[in-house]
């Protein structure tokens, strides 16, 4: 059940004591890089004297890391570090982190750590369809599945015909995959003639790197017939494995023993007390090459109260809701595009893709949302499509406090990608 039983069940107390060693150890280290050299300039050489005392040092944020890219924050000779990632930024100067022997070490131990809490085994065959390279996600679950012992196939995102063929005959029974290409995925089963409930062996799949829906989850488990789990992580910090569920899913334990994490009102950046939805900010506490100190995620969620009967002390953040910078203003009023995912798939006729478009009407914000329909709704008579369409009206209505402009679209008509799933166009001002 546990893969470190004594860092993942540590008392409270103990926890936070070897907490605040490693924050102490962190913060000697990030002095060493150009950036925190300055920033940390005025901390005391003995450290912090409690963990509450992380309040009082300034935030860092992605325009830092761009600012002091490339070397700005590393912290060790450009000779130890083993490799790089990076962000898939359009503008500017990207977000560049670095990582030594003992950074990759420890992020293939987290990978591990967080699959065999959902019960995967030597046993297990893992096909990981994440993209390979910079992004992070790929490789770090490659290398974690390998540190489990796990026979793994690094076969990366696209050509769907021959993923199935590699799920079919090499009986894999855990993936890794974008929520929306598994949905992009699952329209070529009956094509094939192919039952994945039936005809594949999976029972495990690992989720993320894009926002969605519990609604989404719930869909992708009725079609393979598995558990999916939710995987929380972020380049910046060293990818998948910051946080992620166990058995129970009852929300992520974010690995304490690795990052402390922080809530706070992302306007004003105070503080918020346990329970309430905010920004999360994590500082690293055992990173080497390029730690960091009070990082803004953009993320909003927030840390569950109690703790969790699985036996873990590691606390829990609820699903991430969103970043703040995703916010859509409509007409003044505030909604997420996880809120339209939502409704849309608790309506059954709905299908598996959707496209948000926000544009400028007469001078007032026109949202419209182009939804696909399942193939035999889609081919119901007029009558019957303006119902549903009033339908998808109302409750988005109902969700969101704004009435949007729906269209009904056919099945498979709206793009799809086997990367990361973009679903909304801001084309105000010209900007999409």
């Amino acid at each position: 059940m546990y893969w470190e039983l004594s860092l993942e069940t540590m008392e409270r107390r103990e926890l936070e004591r070897h907490q605040l060693r490693l924050a102490n150890a962190s913060l000697a280290r990030a002095r060493r890089s150009p950036h925190y050299g300055q920033a940390l300039a005025r901390l005391p050489e003995t450290g912090l004297a409690s963990l509450r005392a992380l309040e009082e040092l300034p935030f860092t944020g992605k325009s830092e890391l761009r600012a002091g890219f490339p070397y700005g924050f590393l912290a060790v000779d450009p000779e130890e570090v083993v490799r790089l990632h990076s962000s898939s930024g359009t503008t500017g100067n990207p977000t560049v982190v670095y990582h030594t022997r003992g950074d990759i070490a420890d992020w293939e131990n987290l990978i591990a750590r967080c699959m065999y809490s959902t019960g995967v085994r030597k046993k297990d065959v893992f096909q990981n369809m994440m993209g390979y390279g910079l992004f992070t996600g790929g490789i770090g679950f490659h290398y974690g599945a390998e540190r489990l012992g796990v026979m793994t196939i690094p076969i990366g995102p696209g050509n769907s015909k021959r993923q199935i063929w590699f799920l079919q005959h090499l009986g894999t029974t855990v993936i890794h995959i974008l929520p929306s290409y598994a949905l992009h995925l699952a329209g070529y089963f009956p094509e094939l003639g192919i039952d994945p409930r039936r005809d594949l062996k999976l029972r495990i799949a690992f989720i993320g790197a894009e926002p969605h829906s519990e609604a989404i989850r719930r869909k992708i488990e009725e079609i393979y017939g598995l558990k999916a789990y939710n995987s929380y992580g972020l380049s910046e910090m060293c990818g998948p494995g910051v946080a992620f569920e166990c058995l129970l899913q009852n929300g992520l334990h974010l690995w304490e023993d690795h990052f402390y994490p922080e809530i706070i009102d992302p306007l004003s950046g105070r503080l918020l007390p346990e329970g309430e939805e905010g920004e999360l900010v994590l500082t690293t506490l055992k990173r080497e090459a390029m730690p960091l100190i009070r990082y803004r995620t953009g993320d909003l969620t927030r840390i569950l109260p109690g703790p969790c009967p699985c036996g873990r002390t590691h606390r829990r953040i609820e699903r991430i809701k969103g970043r703040s910078d995703d916010m859509l203003i409509i007409n003044g009023v505030n909604l997420f595009p996880i809120q339209i995912e939502k409704t849309l798939m608790a309506i059954p006729a709905v299908g598996r893709n959707y496209l948000i478009e926000v544009r400028k009407v007469d001078h007032m914000d026109r949202l419209e949302v182009k939804v696909e329909l399942n193939e035999d709704v889609f081919r119901g008579t007029l009558a019957e499509l303006e119902k549903l369409q009033a339908r998808v009206v109302a409750e988005l209505r109902a969700e969101l406090g704004v009435s949007p402009v729906v269209k009904l679209v056919e099945p498979s008509s709206l793009p799809v990608s086997e990367g990361k799933a973009r679903r909304v166009y801001d084309l105000r001002g010209g900007l999409g």
